[in-house]
């Protein structure tokens, strides 16, 4: 009885021991990578500041390329020309700005709709709830022309859920609920693979909901931006834009002071904060030191 109380012992240590080296496994084989061609700008919620906007315009190409708006996350049947940060994106310059809407993903797959889209040098995604996005245009001809934004060298932008929308996975994903994590819809347009993007993470006391997610996909990489502030990705890097902060959930911690030091919980539960100026490496997983 004994000897069984002892193989049985050993046998649950080896399951254990086996089970978190593919955890750990799994968290090293995935690699985050963002566009090829193009640029992002992923923004927190709340107010967005005009230097954000301008850089969009800017990444878009200047003020005379075509902007397209999408506020269809919103949730609202129709919205006017002024809707959401168009008005914003004209006080600052841009001639031509079009307000862009369907919840129909048989209207979004329509040469006559993607039309502007395929003219755009730009697309910003609207707040409200991600998995409308999903409903809207996932699998259409309009997220096929998102992709040729980017290959063209355009960018693709957003708020709060037009954050979350560019991430692989689709955090705050659930139909009945946003404080589901991991809810019915779990797969975003995926402009930057193998990450997931929340967003109002300190205005909402939301900075450790990203940790529901990685617990179950360790694989993934976290971001959190809070209001006001953005990333501006490129490549395999994104550079911090904006008024607040960025916390990066990438099983590690970087400080700017005495972080040999410092008495930390285990990988799986820490988290850091990056400022305006900062850089960030995807593909590595690590801060891009300052030039000092």
């Amino acid at each position: 009885m004994i000897k069984i109380r002892h193989y049985l012992t050993v046998y649950l240590l080896l399951v254990a021991f086996l089970a978190s080296g593919q955890t750990a496994l799994r968290a090293q084989a995935a690699t985050t990578t963002g566009p090829e061609k193009g640029s992002l700008v992923i923004v927190g919620g709340g107010s967005v500041g005009d230097d954000i906007l301008l850089k969009f315009i800017e990444l878009a190409g200047g003020p005379e390329v075509p902007i397209v708006v999408i506020p269809t996350a919103a949730g609202q049947a129709v919205y006017d020309q002024d809707t959401g940060v168009a008005k914003a994106f004209r006080r600052l310059g841009a001639e031509n700005v079009i307000v862009l809407h369907t919840d129909d993903p048989l209207e979004a797959d329509r040469p006559a709709f993607t039309q502007p889209i395929e003219n755009a040098g730009g697309v910003w995604f609207g707040g409200g709830r991600q998995w409308r996005l999903v409903d809207a245009y996932g699998g259409t001809r309009s997220e096929a022309a998102f992709w040729k934004v980017l290959q063209r060298g355009g960018v693709i932008g957003g708020s709060s859920a037009g954050a979350t929308i560019q991430g692989s996975y689709l955090a705050r994903g659930d139909t009945q609920n946003n404080q589901v994590m991991m809810g019915d819809h779990e797969v975003g347009f995926g402009f930057i693979q193998n990450i997931a993007i929340d967003q109002h993470v300190l205005a909402r006391n939301r900075q450790f909901d990203l940790l529901t997610i990685l617990e179950k996909k360790p694989e993934l990489l976290g971001v959190g931006l809070d209001e006001g502030t953005a990333i501006v990705v490129q490549g395999n890097s994104f550079e911090v834009l904006g008024r607040s902060y960025v916390l990066v959930y990438d099983q590690s911690f970087w400080s700017r002071e005495g972080r040999e030091l410092k008495q930390l919980p285990a990988p799986n539960q820490q988290f850091y904060f990056l400022r305006q100026g900062d850089r960030y490496d995807l593909a590595l997983r690590k801060m891009i030191p300052v030039e000092e």
